[in-house]
């Protein structure tokens, strides 16, 4: 794809005022979109490049909103669109370290997990993974998880053929109705998406978050995902909760949340996430 990247960087650059592309190199980045570094006479940037279809702009808007909180650092988008039949998101770049100041990363999670609005949900649609996410609002958490997260995910589980998985519906929803039954958490601004794999490090040790899947709800989920796939270190979880302490519960909830990203997983990769899932609602 060198032509053609080249291509769309190009256009993205013109979109971002900063000239013509001196410079393309092909860097390490998620399942879903081609990443790429760009050098150009005024900067250098970061490039993703997916389907033209690809929700982007919810991305770039993600990114803008965990930024005006002034908390943790997010990518300053600089352009997005459609080029050469393609979606493209074009950031500043930002030498990352896969280490630095965990304890910054725990406060700085809690000051932004203090932004919140009326209603759980989001005022668009976006993705987890390569899935839809689906954010309409809800002033019920209980009925906003059930409804929004699981639901859809047993869906596609079905279509999935994953028989086995999907005939859980009814209970993983019964079990999470009683989980969520009273709890009626502040519906604060959430990456969404937030695994090892999302946080990083400037040069200074200052955390930086990306590829968010945001929305507004129950900050425990951030907390839940932090402990999948790879997990954060404890300073990390010691500084976020002197910030904002446990609510009463967090314990029994944390597989209930868990559950939404390993159905996901299992709905995409299939394999030995199908049983983790199934034992998580065995949890339940």
């Amino acid at each position: 794809m060198p032509d053609r990247a080249r291509a769309i960087a190009e256009s993205a650059l013109r979109a971002a005022g900063l000239g013509a592309a001196q410079g393309l190199q092909a860097v390490g980045g998620g399942d879903i979109a081609a990443s790429y570094r760009v050098e150009a006479a005024a900067q250098r940037a970061f490039l993703k490049i997916g389907a033209a279809s690809h929700p982007f702009e919810a991305e770039a808007a993600a990114l803008a909103e965990i930024a005006a909180t002034r908390t943790l650092r997010a990518p300053r988008v600089l352009a997005h669109g459609v080029a050469e039949g393609a979606g493209y998101l074009l950031l500043e770049w930002i030498d990352l370290a896969e280490s630095g100041d965990w304890a910054a990363a725990g406060r700085q999670l809690a000051a932004m997990h203090a932004s919140v609005q009326a209603s759980h949900g989001w005022s668009r649609d976006n993705t987890i993974g390569a899935s839809p996410q689906f954010n309409s609002p809800n002033a019920s958490w209980a009925e906003f998880y059930r409804e929004r997260r699981l639901r859809p995910q047993f869906g596609l589980a079905r279509a999935n053929g994953l028989v086995q998985l999907a005939a859980l519906e009814a209970t993983a929803c019964r079990a999470a109705d009683a989980l969520l039954a009273g709890h009626g958490p502040p519906p604060s601004l959430l990456h969404g998406d937030l695994w090892r794999g999302n946080l990083a490090f400037g040069r200074s040790g200052e955390p930086v978050l990306f590829d968010p899947a945001t929305y507004y709800g129950d900050a425990e989920t951030d907390l839940a995902m932090t402990r999948l796939f790879g997990g954060f270190p404890e300073r990390f979880y010691r500084a976020y909760n002197e910030a904002r302490p446990p609510a009463t519960g967090a314990a029994q909830r944390l597989p209930l949340y868990q559950l939404y990203h390993v159905l996901n997983h299992a709905n995409l990769f299939g394999g030995g996430y199908v049983a983790q899932a199934i034992a998580l609602i065995g949890r339940l």
